[in-house]
């Protein structure tokens, strides 16, 4: 068993399985920090970014090579040309060779249509439904980002003096593998390929293995995925949560007991609790509320978002700011929050039960009907001019604060200091998103908000389930950078070690196939004649041909003209096999039938010693195994066919 990693990011992973002959791609997550590197794509001109200076190298032929790529913003050095995004690497392994896909929530399926569209993948994806409907929504509002804020000319001349440019862009990891975003056709192609499953729906895959999505807790139709060879069981545990939210609990008993359970997409912030972070961001956006201004929360368009809603609103009621508005800009806005009332058998038990009273589950439909959340595809959308006012809380993307309407937002409130921006998505450093805004007068909020599991509830987790072998990314098994005497923050030393994976590594497992279920053919089986040892025990021996058709063995029976004479005209010439202990008596009579008169025994502590003197021959009797001492090769020949009389055989 073989394990590839094609990516860097372990919250966004993308690895490739092999076992059986069969190779399964864990995920396929899409890294979009590279767009960090670049300046941030406005929906309406700026003269502040348009007016940035060149960086100039000290090279002057990497200047003139350069030609105004680069632009230099408060010290730090920017790519001024189209966002591009790092998918999973296909030079590590064939992904054509890909049998099927396996995704396990909507943030780690981004890159599918760059594995499903540009590299001759042939196989099957599977998806739960929420996690294929969702994973579209971020697909297209990236889509639609990048498209509405084109660039004409494209960057490429920077990657060639790598080594001459200023951190951090000269630490950009593997920039020649960047890519501009798929296209809108490129989506709809990828996800057309993907299979609704259910959870705890068994489903075969090349009749070699069995796989099984169970509830991870994390997200609405997100999941764990169970790979069942019929002797080996394997546990892929990606983005899971323990923590009380909107989605259905995660599933821990079907992960138990799993000959290697392989871990992924933990917490990207390990010193932070969830829920005083988002007491935290209450708090914040609540005073920038009473201080008369407004607040600017970068966000995905579904997940968290909908969490942050019920939590705000519940809290601004408290305080006696409920008249506040909230507004949710994304194209797939209105998309987003629909379904999230849809998937009712999805959620938790608690927000199931409203939709049988009925009831919307999630709060954020009442705010709607009640005109406290308006959303809008866009700021040209019509009707936002009439019910914008201020001050409000603005829930906007892209998080990485390159693209979208977040962009405008802090051109237009970047310099006023009663207005605030409050960092919850875990996905990017935030002072890096910041770079391009450069010095900024609006006060700066981080409180990250990620619900996957610690370190401590990892570690935990871990014990429960009592897997035979633990394989984690390598980054797990150390305490982070910025706090390395926290051993709390990493996986603990566990009894086989916990196997680490680096980035681009190909990883030999230590599990080994040791049984195979073969079916008997009828008409071979109407052939056998056991033989019974004691009462409910029978044993007999039996030849015949494998065939092995779809990973699916069978013994079926060998006739004359594939085994030759193996079945002659009496089936008792089938090799027979000898097993009991030999008889004493019986074989001193064979012996004189023989002619070998001369027999002596002797008993031994081990057994029995038989001695021809006459033929200078020994036969020693030893419990379960038995020895011929013969100098003449045919009175060798002789004492064994005596033996084997001796015995029963099947």
């Amino acid at each position: 068993m073989k394990i590839y990693s094609l990516g860097a990011n372990p919250n966004k992973p993308c690895n490739i399985l092999n076992f059986k002959g069969v190779s399964l791609m864990l995920d396929c997550g899409l890294d979009i920090n590279p767009a960090l590197h670049f300046l941030p794509l406005p929906l309406v001109a700026s003269k502040r970014l348009s007016n940035l200076p060149n960086w100039i190298p000290r090279d002057t032929q990497d200047a003139a090579l350069l030609d105004g790529e680069l632009k230099e913003c408060e010290n730090r050095v920017l790519v001024d040309g189209p966002i591009e995004i790092l998918p999973p690497q296909s030079d590590i392994f064939d992904i054509s060779d890909v049998d099927t896909i396996l995704l396990s929530n909507h943030a780690c399926m981004l890159a599918l249509p760059f594995i499903t569209e540009e590299t001759g993948f042939k196989g099957r994806v599977y998806a739960t439904e929420p996690t294929l409907q969702i994973g579209r929504l971020y697909m297209e509002e990236l889509v639609n980002y990048l498209e509405r804020t084109p660039k004409n000319q494209r960057a490429n001349r920077w990657k060639q003096v790598l080594q001459s440019l200023p951190p951090p862009l000269s630490g950009a990891l593997r920039p020649n593998d960047w890519k501009k975003v798929y296209s809108t056709k490129a989506i709809n192609a990828a996800l057309a390929k993907v299979r609704m499953v259910g959870f705890n729906e068994k489903i075969d895959i090349c009749g070699a293995l069995t796989v099984m999505a169970v509830s991870s807790g994390y997200s609405l139709g997100s999941c764990n995925w169970i790979i069942h060879s019929g002797y080996e069981k394997i546990a892929y545990v990606s983005a899971s949560s323990t923590l009380t939210t909107h989605p259905r609990p995660m599933d821990q008993v079907a992960l138990r007991n799993a000959d290697l359970l392989i871990l992924t997409a933990l917490t990207q912030t390990p010193a932070a609790n969830p829920d005083s972070m988002l007491g935290e961001f209450c708090m914040a956006v609540a005073s920038t509320l009473r201080s008369g201004g407004s607040c600017l929360v970068p966000c995905h368009p579904s997940g968290l978002l909908y969490d942050l809603f019920e939590c705000l609103s519940v809290h601004l009621d408290n305080i006696g700011l409920s008249q506040i508005p909230l507004f949710f800009f994304s194209p797939v806005a209105e998309t987003s929050l629909a379904y999230s009332n849809i998937f009712a058998e999805w959620l938790s038990s608690g927000k199931q039960s409203k939709v049988y009273l009925p009831e919307e589950p999630f709060p954020h439909a009442h705010l709607i009907k009640n005109g406290r959340l308006k959303h809008f595809p866009s700021l040209h959308a019509e009707g936002f001019t009439n019910e914008y006012r201020q001050p409000c809380v603005v829930f906007c993307g892209h998080p990485s604060l390159r693209f979208g309407n977040v962009v405008h937002f802090i051109e237009l409130w970047g310099s006023h200091s009663n207005h605030s921006i409050v960092f919850v998505e875990p996905d990017f450093p935030y002072l890096e998103a910041l770079a391009p805004y450069q010095p900024l007068t609006m006060k700066i909020v981080h409180c990250p908000i990620d619900t996957s599991l610690s370190f401590t509830q990892a570690n935990k987790l871990i014990r429960d389930l009592k897997p035979g072998n633990l394989l984690v990314p390598d980054v797990y098994l150390h305490p982070p950078v910025s706090a390395p005497l926290r051993s709390d923050l990493a996986i603990q030393e566990l009894d086989p070690p916990a196997l680490g994976m680096k980035s681009y590594q190909v990883l030999k497992l230590p599990i080994k196939r040791k049984q195979e279920k073969v079916h008997l053919d009828p008409a071979l089986a109407s052939r056998l004649e056991p033989i019974q040892f004691k009462t409910g025990l029978s044993a007999s021996t039996l030849t015949g041909k494998l065939d092995a058709r779809d990973n699916k063995f069978t013994l079926k029976v060998l006739n004359e003209e594939e085994g030759g004479t193996l079945y002659s005209a009496s089936e008792r010439m089938l090799p027979r096999h000898p097993w009991g202990s030999v008889d004493t008596t019986q074989l001193l009579h064979l012996l004189s039938q023989h002619g070998l008169l001369d027999a002596r025994v002797e008993d031994t502590p081990r057994g029995v010693v038989i001695h021809l003197p006459r033929e200078d021959s020994v036969i020693q009797l030893e419990g379960s195994n038995t020895h011929v001492y013969c100098h003449d090769e045919a009175l060798r020949r002789t004492l064994r066919d005596i033996l084997l009389q001796c015995l029963p055989c099947l």
